[in-house]
């Protein structure tokens, strides 16, 4: 402001005008993942946009990217190391190929007794030591998130193990998910998740496993004839964010979104119990697939198939892992 101006306008009693600083840019969080919006990982990312939104008065945005919209399977983890995006929830399978064996322990089959089993693993010491070892990698881990266990769908009845041998079984890219197909005589087929459903529609691939909730928002069930509830796998994400993004942010930011993942976190187990019992009910009801309860005997001939994959994978994911999950697993009594 000119001088001689203001002083005119004090000496004539006007007030001076405050000049405002141009408004202070939120901080963008670009969350991406390769689910539906209404599948858990979905609505638990959108309920960390909302909780992060009002916590800061929209100091920080979250733009939430899902259905692979920027980056398919194979090339999120390298945009999120790169820094092109700041937050991913890959499955955890996904950081085997970096180096991070001890990961893949997690999707062990029959590793877990039980979701209580399964939470005090991610979420007691083991989980934490595995949460750790990301920062060498350039990365933080902020939690284990839950999809519930896997099931088995193909365009065949899948009643017992020998029923998939020859299928081309649709996994994700996962040297464990391989050898549980393998283990049952399936052949595995890595394709990305944005491609199954087109995959299953033309009998590029005969099946795939994945949680309920999958398979019902992404409407696989609607090309696949027949769903086994094998629960062979947990099925589960870790969400991570930018290492150099994270310790970047001014202390109390982090905090107030330290406590947005927690209570998001929370809110994605809610919605993965509900979503599963609501995902199964749907597929039923919908006449287009059968779904198969597994009885006793036929859950015992599962295990038996599958169970030597974990002392098969041990070489690779780490013997150590194995028996620390094993020695919690049996500390949860058996319901």
């Amino acid at each position: 402001m000119n001088r001689l101006f203001a002083a005119l306008l004090f000496a004539s009693g006007l007030a001076i005008p405050a000049l405002s600083p141009a408004a202070e840019q939120p901080i963008v969080i670009k969350f991406s993942h390769v689910a539906a919006s209404d599948n858990p990982k979905g609505q638990a990312a959108d309920k960390f946009k909302q909780l992060a939104e009002e916590r800061t008065k929209g100091r920080v945005k979250v733009e939430v990217y899902p259905n692979s919209q920027l980056y398919k399977d194979k090339e999120e983890l390298e945009a999120l190391i790169l820094g092109s995006v700041q937050m991913l929830a890959p499955v955890t399978s996904k950081f085997g190929p970096v180096g991070l064996k001890e990961f893949e322990a997690l999707d062990l089959p029959y590793m877990f007794t039980s979701e209580e089993a399964l939470h005090r693993v991610t979420r007691g010491p083991i989980g934490k030591s595995l949460l750790k070892k990301l920062e060498a990698k350039g990365l933080i881990g902020l939690a284990f998130w839950d999809n519930g266990f896997r099931v088995m769908s193909a365009n065949s009845r899948l009643y017992k193990p020998e029923d998939m041998k020859g299928l081309k079984m649709r996994i994700n890219s996962s040297k464990v998910n391989s050898a549980i197909m393998r283990s049952v005589g399936a052949l595995p087929q890595t394709l990305a998740f944005s491609e199954v459903y087109q995959a299953l529609q033309t009998g590029v691939v005969d099946g795939t496993d994945g949680p309920i909730s999958n398979l019902y928002t992404q409407k696989h069930y609607e090309v696949q004839k027949f769903v086994t509830d094998t629960r062979h796998t947990f099925s589960g994400y870790c969400v991570v964010v930018n290492k150099k993004f994270w310790e970047g942010l001014p202390n109390d930011i982090r905090t107030i979104l330290e406590g947005a993942m927690k209570d998001a976190s929370e809110y994605n187990d809610q919605v993965a119990d509900k979503d599963a019992l609501a995902a199964f009910a749907a597929i039923k009801a919908s006449g287009k697939t059968e779904v198969h309860i597994p009885t006793a005997a036929e859950k015992a001939a599962w295990i038996k198939a599958m169970r030597p994959v974990q002392d098969e994978m041990a070489s690779r994911v780490g013997p150590e892992i194995i028996d620390a999950i094993r020695k919690e697993v049996a500390k949860v009594p058996s319901k």
